[in-house]
């Protein structure tokens, strides 16, 4: 199946997912009384998102999905007890993690787990609000957080660098379809590749002739018109992952003509691949 066409059940959660929002709601009818009890002086603590751990499988293949790797830095938005964050490290070779969580609680358990897995050295916990935390170092993010708390982090999340990896337990971000999804025994578990901004138009040139192409993107989605040097009008249809793209652009013949490139700014060159068209270059006007 192609990378870029996910079997993705749209909005339809499982019966553990369904299970696990019950638990939140369950768990912010108590939450004010859990945190305050033991300093009844101070403000109540508003969380975005309840503490419900993610069991040990489904970190794993979280960080799998990810293809979290030794140059990777990993960060985990709603970090609980810092299990994301520490795996990401010792299991996966991270050369390093932030977890952060609004809870001080929390907090100090994951740095005390941390401690104990001696990776303390390479993962920082930090209390602080999730909207608030500069996502700039991530080559990966992590979340377990709500739907609603998904939508408000979207627009940042696609403004991180083009190929960052976004892996998230149990909910989606809404019409940003993932690169990839996995049900995991009643579990889901989404991925997406951060994508690499191609909206425009762009001047294409190389062996095959020149043409003016006009890009729309709606996410990793890739739809446009071209216009070659003899004005005969081309459609095409593509996707990025990350940086990445394919685009597949139809003339009046039945087969289309396959390009690959690396996106860098306003710049496309070509990357090499079998069946795909060699040595071009496109410029974005």
């Amino acid at each position: 199946m192609s990378r870029f066409s996910p079997t993705y059940p749209a909005r339809r959660w499982s019966p553990a997912t369904i299970s696990l929002c019950c638990m939140w709601l369950f768990a912010l009818a108590f939450l004010p009384v859990t945190v305050t009890s033991a300093a009844s002086q101070k403000a109540p603590l508003e969380l975005d998102v309840p503490y419900v751990p993610t069991p040990p499988h489904v970190v794993d293949k979280m960080l799998e999905m990810a293809e979290v790797k030794s140059s990777d830095f990993l960060i985990d938005l709603g970090a609980g007890d810092g299990r994301i964050a520490v795996a990401a490290v010792r299991d996966r070779g991270a050369r390093g993690a932030l977890g952060v969580d609004i809870n001080p609680e929390r907090v100090e358990e994951a740095r005390v787990n941390a401690e104990q897995a001696r990776v303390a050295d390479k993962v920082t916990f930090t209390v602080q609000n999730l909207f608030e935390t500069d996502l700039s170092k991530a080559t990966v993010l992590s979340m377990y957080l709500l739907p609603d708390v998904n939508i408000k982090l979207r627009s940042k999340i696609l403004a991180m660098a083009p190929g960052t990896r976004v892996v998230s337990h149990a909910f989606d971000m809404d019409e940003w379809e993932p690169d990839e999804y996995v049900d995991l025994r009643g579990r889901s578990v989404y991925l997406w590749v951060v994508p690499a901004n191609v909206a425009g138009q762009w001047q294409f040139t190389g062996p095959e002739g020149n043409f003016t192409v006009q890009l729309e993107q709606e996410f990793q989605k890739v739809t446009g018109t071209a216009t070659s040097a003899d004005r005969k009008p081309l459609r095409l249809s593509g996707a990025l992952r990350g940086d990445v793209v394919h685009l597949n652009v139809l003339g009046g013949g039945s087969s289309a003509q396959q390009y690959i490139g690396r996106v860098q700014g306003n710049t496309i060159v070509a990357l090499a691949d079998a069946g795909a068209a060699k040595d071009w270059r496109a410029v974005r006007r």
